[in-house]
């Protein structure tokens, strides 16, 4: 199976952030979902948590990461493992838009978020 998703299906969330669903289809995997998120420069999205686990996956961009309160640097090619239940949020501290991947297992569905704002 091959999909094709459609940027133009990009949307922007009260997160701060913007997101291109690439998976999060019941009917193809319920155990997982994939976003691409895109954070503006000097934004910080949201802190909150999710009830699994996440991993980012920086494709551009440079970032600080926070999970727990602890705060790491993050650039192309580094993933970052957050566990389920730990508080979290991003900032891009690039002068370009960071882009990443979300992978969030189980699959993402807006009742696992809980904003921390």
């Amino acid at each position: 199976m091959i999909l094709s998703p459609n940027i133009t299906d990009e949307f922007y969330t009260e997160e701060r952030c913007h997101i291109l669903e690439l998976l999060n289809d019941v009917t193809i995997d319920p155990a997982i979902s994939i976003a691409q998120a895109r954070v503006e420069p000097g934004v910080t999205t949201a802190l909150h948590t999710l009830e699994g686990v996440e991993i980012y996956y920086i494709l551009s961009g440079k970032g600080k990461v926070e999970i727990d309160g602890i705060s790491n640097e993050i650039g192309p090619g580094e993933l970052c493992h957050i566990k389920k239940g730990q508080t979290q949020r991003i900032e891009n501290i690039g002068s370009e838009d960071l882009l990443f991947l979300c992978i969030c297992h189980p699959r993402f569905v807006p009742e696992s978020y809980k904003s921390l704002e």
